[in-house]
């Protein structure tokens, strides 16, 4: 199914935000889809997080920035402890992203 259609559909059903992940960047560190992100932001108007291939902190911050996304999901990189969930917020502050620090 159309990931469009399929947003679009389960707002009707009455959900409240959106978590889609793109099976092609999920893992890959390369970014995310953003705009699969973008796109299911606008068509809806609900809170969509971004999911699946976070990479480098430009790439979050591009989640919000590019992707309109209203969260992003990372996990590998702060398992692995490439970036502390510290410097995320610090860096997304930094570059006009309104989120609390602790």
């Amino acid at each position: 199914m159309d990931a469009i259609k399929w947003a679009k559909t389960v707002k009707e059903l009455g959900v409240g935000e959106i978590l889609p992940t793109s099976k092609t960047y999920d893992g890959t560190k390369d970014g995310y889809d953003l705009e699969m992100t973008k796109a299911i932001a606008e068509a809806t108007g609900l809170p969509v997080t971004a999911s699946g291939g976070a990479g480098t902190l430009r790439h979050i911050l591009e989640a919000f920035t590019i992707g309109k996304a209203a969260a992003a999901l990372a996990a590998s990189i702060f398992h692995f402890k490439e970036i502390t969930i510290k410097e995320c917020k610090e860096y997304c502050i930094k570059n006009g992203i309104n989120m609390r620090l602790n």
